[in-house]
């Protein structure tokens, strides 16, 4: 797959990103296809199995993979229901490619916000929740994250998923606790704090916000986790600023 391809704002969702067109058409002028055939043209042929993705990302955040239809991410991406089985082998060869598609979208994210020198590393990371914030109230809170989603239907999923989920949030978590050890060389983090397990914590605090956000249609779960999260990674700070002002005040003394 080449690039990231254009997803729906999640808890993730970002985003300075674009979302999907909403009916996720594919408009290829000139270009005619046999009901149940795919293109012969190869680039129109990936074209349609992005837009069966970018279909996928925007049904599976609202709904379930289990209980969704093919049919109805065929028809949201205007594709024949023939055509499905030339794109995919399977329903869980989509939901692979699905996880695959929203991760790399996902970690594009991720690196645009934690990357940006313009601010300090625990800006950078709220900037991040605001943007998903931000992209959650545009979908009045109806769709939440991917992988999240999936996570909590994973009893009724192919045993595939459960590990490509993992190592997606493996993932996510390196590249925020990266940050997170950014912020504390610049002392904004106690130097004692273990990063890698903040970070794991941000995660699995995040993905509960963002469910119980979507349920509630409301962001105060996520200003809540927030909030406490960044109370949680100051009172690191304030501890090493306090340290540092008592062992000033005893050098004084001496």
């Amino acid at each position: 797959m080449k690039g990231p391809p254009r997803m729906p704002n999640t808890s993730a969702t970002p985003v300075a990103a674009t979302a999907p067109a909403a009916d996720g058409s594919l408009q290829m002028p000139g270009v005619q296809r046999r009901r149940g055939r795919p293109a012969g043209d190869g680039a129109a042929h990936a074209d349609v199995r992005q837009n069966l993705l970018r279909a996928g990302v925007a049904v599976l955040t609202e709904q379930g993979f289990a209980s969704v239809g093919i049919d109805a991410i065929l028809r949201s991406a205007g594709v024949p229901k023939g055509s499905f089985y030339y794109y995919f082998d399977s329903k869980e060869a989509f939901g692979l490619a699905l996880i695959d598609a929203y991760a790399e979208y996902f970690a594009a994210k991720l690196d645009h916000w934690f990357s940006d020198m313009s601010c300090k590393p625990l800006a950078r990371l709220r900037n991040f929740i605001d943007d998903a914030r931000q992209g959650m109230a545009r979908y009045e809170f109806r769709r939440g994250c991917l992988v999240g989603n999936l996570g909590q239907e994973m009893g009724a999923l192919p045993e595939s998923f459960r590990g490509r989920l993992l190592e997606v949030l493996a993932d996510w978590q390196r590249r925020t606790a990266a940050c997170l050890r950014a912020a504390q060389d610049a002392g904004e983090i106690a130097a004692d704090v273990d990063c890698e397990s903040l970070a794991a914590f941000f995660w699995t605090g995040w993905e509960g916000a963002v469910l119980h956000a979507k349920l509630a249609r409301s962001p105060r779960a996520l200003d809540v986790f927030a909030e406490g999260f960044f109370a949680c990674a100051g009172a690191a700070s304030h501890a090493l600023a306090r340290t540092s002002a008592s062992s000033r005040k005893s050098v004084n003394h001496q």
